[in-house]
């Protein structure tokens, strides 16, 4: 099965879940399973139970974890359904969950897979291909304004208009059916001063349109909200982002369950009542070393956050 994925921060995120060998866990974003084999091989009577959307990822995980067979659980499915998934396994609270947000390396390194702007491929994008919305849907047939609106949200794309009118003219004429079509449509829409930066013209607007066709952020809010709920008093929460956008919602839903009360600050007492969740165990995220960072460019902008279940 030919899905090899570096995992980014594995010893730091397999240590910050403090593993028992007992212990329930769940890894939301299975991958190429780099994670789970390390947190499988400290399992003795305990549990792990895999979550992915993709199914050439899950039938790889299979293969590696096939020592582990009977201490792991895998499931196709998205994170944001970690209550169905837990419920369905009759499993109330887990001792840790694990989330590595970044698309995987065979993800966007399988050409046809249409994550990449450095390849052509049909416009697709989507983590997992039995259904759903794709590149192709967004790219030609949402409004001009909504265009704008993901690539300025999602892209943090400061060309957002241009690019997007861009996209409708050549539309217009006929379908942009391809990553290397739409990169080309990006180029010609850019000042060229943007276009002699070092990061790739194409890298924000693809990161924008991946985001919409998998609801991404969306789904990382209600997976922090969900995955809290669901730990039992130790439990460790650990989450890996590659963006902003991601960081933000993790930091924030981390530091609201830390905090507890959300009154007002010029309330003289508490009057909501709600107590502090979790304490966070960094303030700071916990990032790549030098010899990641040598090994594996990727890891650049990974983050590491962590929070525990009081």
């Amino acid at each position: 099965m030919d899905f090899h994925h570096v995992s980014v921060l594995l010893g730091e995120s397999v240590e910050a879940l403090n593993v028992r060998p007992d212990g329930i866990y769940l890894d939301g974003t299975l991958g190429g399973a780099g994670h789970s084999y390390e947190i499988a091989s400290r399992l003795t009577t305990g549990l792990l139970i895999g979550v992915d959307r993709d199914p050439k990822a899950l039938a790889a995980a299979k293969e590696r974890l096939a020592p582990f067979a009977d201490h792991v659980k895998l499931v196709h499915g998205n994170f944001r359904d970690l209550d169905r998934i837990l419920d369905e396994l009759n499993i109330p609270a887990t001792d840790g969950m694990l989330f590595d947000l970044g698309v995987s390396s065979p993800q966007l390194d399988e050409a046809e897979r249409g994550f990449s702007y450095m390849a052509d491929a049909p416009l697709d994008m989507r983590m997992d291909q039995s259904g759903g919305l794709s590149a192709y849907e967004v790219v030609n047939t949402w409004p001009q304004e909504e265009l704008k609106r993901i690539l300025y949200t999602f892209g943090e794309e400061r060309y957002a208009p241009l690019i997007a009118a861009a996209i409708v003219r050549r539309r217009e004429e006929k379908p942009i059916e391809t990553t290397l079509e739409l990169v080309d449509v990006i180029r010609g829409a850019m000042p060229q001063k943007a276009l002699r930066e070092k990061q790739h013209p194409a890298k924000r607007t693809f990161q924008a349109i991946r985001i919409a066709v998998n609801d991404e952020l969306a789904a990382v809010d209600e997976m922090t909200q969900k995955a809290i709920a669901r730990l039992r008093p130790g439990g460790r929460l650990a989450v890996i982002t590659f963006h902003s956008l991601e960081d933000r919602i993790v930091k924030n839903a981390m530091a609201q369950a830390a905090k507890g009360c959300t009154c007002p600050p010029e309330f003289p007492v508490c009057v909501c009542g709600k107590t502090p969740q979790v304490r966070l165990i960094s303030k700071k995220p916990i990032v790549s070393g030098p010899e990641e960072l040598e090994q594996n460019p990727r890891a650049r902008s990974a983050k590491l956050r962590v929070a525990e279940k009081l």
